[in-house]
């Protein structure tokens, strides 16, 4: 969710022209998200990402929209 975020406020404020330029964009987006990870893996010693989704972390008490 971060990476599309950042990609999105980004292209929103450059409004890329082209293909190229949307590149640039959306690795600028990912790179935010990845350094946001890479922080808080640090900073907790613990990885972020996981193989289990939301249902299984929380067992199975996730709020529905």
């Amino acid at each position: 969710m971060l990476a599309e975020t950042a990609t999105t406020e980004i292209s929103e404020n450059r409004k890329p022209k082209n293909l190229d330029e949307n590149k640039t964009v959306a690795r600028e987006g990912g790179g935010i998200a990845g350094n946001a990870r890479k922080d808080i893996e640090a900073k907790t010693g613990k990885k972020v990402i996981t193989n289990k989704n939301a249902k299984m972390l929380h067992g199975g008490n996730v709020k529905r929209i």
